[in-house]
């Protein structure tokens, strides 16, 4: 099968891209490196380096003729969205419909769309929360990858282009970058292997810090190999479905890195939810997949990569 991954030089779709490939498929790297690498495009994939909202993706789609799109470009800062919600509507929501588009016209059977658990996870509801939960809507960044799950639909339905989205837990692992956008265990590393503090999000009632369910990236990439066969149509949470406050997840960074250092006590940053944590039944059911990592053990092989990456 040939798959295009955009977004494929990054952190998550490089993963994924080189999952693809070693189960034999062949695969199509689209990335305009503002946030990628080009060294992380694996051996194998053809690149090709461009930004998905420019006349040339059409031209690439025509010329590659997937029968899968796998969809992880993004302005992927909740922060950034909150300063500058038209970039983050430009590239997710007007990028998005433009690929689309150019699906419909050159024959895509599927989509799989990187979506968001953690930044649509209710406000309301029990937890851990399950996709049919009301979303939260509190950053930009969530409203713009829920729109794109609801032009998905339309598309099935007026089009027939088919669709899986896949909404991510906190994803950690190797060739994360602590650019200080988002990730707070690449930051939390960065900080470490710098000898500098690191800052607590925190409230009065939450003194260890907001809660976040994380997922492996291995454990993601098993998930996005599953969605190739599964039924169309879905909307599946992706993470562990453990809720870990932030001061514990520091705690567990510091183990990791051998490394203890303090953790200062900040207040709460706009567009963030207090508590996250997903329910994957679904997923469980539809995809028969179960996140496998333990946290300390991901932990483990995050720093190791993070130590040899940076000597």
């Amino acid at each position: 099968m040939k798959i295009l991954v955009t977004g494929g030089a990054g952190f998550i779709g490089s993963h994924v891209a080189e999952a693809y490939l070693r189960e034999g498929h062949e695969v199509v790297v689209v990335d305009d490196l503002s946030a990628g690498k080009r060294e992380q495009v694996p051996e194998g994939a053809a690149f090709y380096r461009l930004d998905i909202r420019s006349d040339g993706m059409d031209t690439v789609l025509e010329r590659e003729r997937p029968q899968v799109v796998n969809h992880h470009a993004a302005q992927k800062s909740v922060p950034r969205s909150v300063r500058d919600p038209l970039l983050d509507s430009d590239v997710n929501i007007a990028g998005t419909l433009k690929l689309l588009n150019g699906c419909v016209r050159h024959g895509v059977n599927r989509v799989i769309f990187a979506s968001t658990g953690g930044a649509l996870a209710s406000v309301t509801a029990a937890l851990p929360t399950r996709e049919d939960a009301p979303p939260a809507m509190l950053s930009p960044y969530a409203v713009s990858k829920y729109a794109v799950e609801q032009y998905l639909r339309l598309y099935r339905q007026n089009a027939g282009l088919d669709f899986v989205a896949l909404r991510y837990a906190n994803v950690y692992g190797p060739r994360q970058a602590p650019d200080g956008e988002c990730g707070a265990v690449p930051i939390f590393m960065g900080n470490a292997a710098a000898g500098r503090p690191s800052l607590l999000y925190s409230s009065p009632d939450m003194p260890n810090g907001m809660t976040r369910d994380y997922v492996y990236i291995r454990d993601v990439c098993r998930a996005n190999l599953a969605a190739l066969d599964c039924a169309g149509g879905q909307v599946l949470n992706i993470g562990s479905g453990r809720e870990v406050p932030i001061g514990e997840l520091y705690e567990a960074v510091c183990e990791a890195m051998e490394r203890h250092l303090p953790l200062v006590s900040a207040g709460m940053r706009a567009g963030d939810l207090k508590r996250s944590v997903l329910d994957c039944t679904r997923a469980a059911e539809l995809l028969h997949w179960r996140a496998e990592t333990p946290l300390p053990e991901g932990l483990k092989e995050t720093a190791a990569w993070f130590a040899s990456s940076a000597s």
